[in-house]
């Protein structure tokens, strides 16, 4: 009898490909470019267990076991890339939630919609700029001679310049405040798309009963997002081996090399640079499993808490 129910879920399933076929053909091409672009490439992974030599190719490289990943925990380097990794991850992943939120809540609660829609077109345009100007813009604000530091020395707040940008503690948070300022409008967007789901009603009648605009805020507007929140915080976990690359390329330096260093600079200065293509693949193996296992890991706890989940 299961095998008899089993078999109708299978007709069913294809029944309803059938019934939908102009949906299957408008999603044709985008599964052969993941299949070409995405999956495809992951061939090259081979090259991780090899001592791999160009001139001889995959076919023709000799295997090496893990001796690869081997060589990487070995490596101080490597081991502290990783630190910076997951430091500046989680410096953006927090700053990065929390300011989006209270933006999107300001902004909700903000009846001039004029008003409204230039702070937004002004927050989320700076998400559009080449990290190359954005780079430029920071360089020059955060210098030793820059505004920031003038006008701090202006308000006596400090007796002397802050060396920003060759100081490796002020890296992690530079990047952050860099990356809230390039980022924090655009992701406010599906969150303010989130509160417009609430039924107005609730409003209404929390304000009957007397409940101010902070109270609407707490039990209204905050558990209406809740569960938006969870699927982006689920995703994002999941992003937390990738601290980034341009930027942090683009803005350190020798004197803070040693923090600004993620595993995506590391894997180019192996793989490019020094040409050791298999310890390259191997770290880019690394990353790639640690960010499936905080996925699966992110989205069963979600599911254990009963909260709303990718899978």
């Amino acid at each position: 009898m299961d095998s008899a129910i089993q078999k109708k879920k299978g007709t069913g399933f294809f029944r309803k490909l059938c019934r939908q076929w102009q949906l299957v053909v408008m999603s044709l091409p985008m599964l052969i470019y993941i299949l070409i672009f995405n999956y495809s490439p992951m061939w090259g992974w081979v090259t991780a267990f090899q001592d791999y030599k160009p001139k001889l190719g995959i076919s023709g490289s000799k295997f090496v076991g893990l001796k690869n990943f081997k060589w990487l925990f070995g490596r101080a380097d490597f081991l502290q890339s990783v630190r910076n990794t997951l430091g500046m991850s989680i410096i953006n992943l927090v700053l990065g939630t929390v300011t989006s939120i209270l933006l999107a809540i300001l902004l909700n609660e903000v009846r001039h919609m004029g008003f409204k829609r230039t702070v937004q077109t002004v927050t989320y345009l700076p998400h559009f700029l080449s990290m190359v100007i954005v780079v430029g813009m920071a360089q020059n604000i955060f210098a030793s001679n820059g505004p920031l530091n003038q006008l701090l020395l202006s308000l006596h707040i400090i007796k002397e310049p802050i060396f920003f940008l060759g100081d490796g503690k002020l890296f992690w948070p530079l990047v952050g405040v860099i990356n809230v300022w390039k980022e924090v409008g655009w992701n406010t967007i599906i969150y303010i798309a989130a509160m417009t789901a609430i039924d107005p009603s609730l409003y209404e009648a929390a304000s009957i009963d007397g409940a101010g605009r902070f109270n609407r805020i707490r039990y209204i507007t905050l558990p209406g997002i809740k569960s938006t929140f969870v699927i982006l915080l689920i995703m994002n976990i999941g992003h937390l081996m990738e601290a980034g690359f341009e930027l942090q390329y683009l803005l350190s330096s020798s004197l803070t090399m040693d923090w600004a260093q993620t595993i995506d600079i590391f894997v180019l200065k192996y793989g490019i640079s020094k040409q050791q293509y298999g310890v390259a693949t191997a770290a880019g193996i690394f990353k790639s499993v640690v960010a499936i296992i905080l996925l699966f890991a992110a989205n069963t706890i979600a599911k254990k808490l009963d909260e709303s989940t990718l899978i």
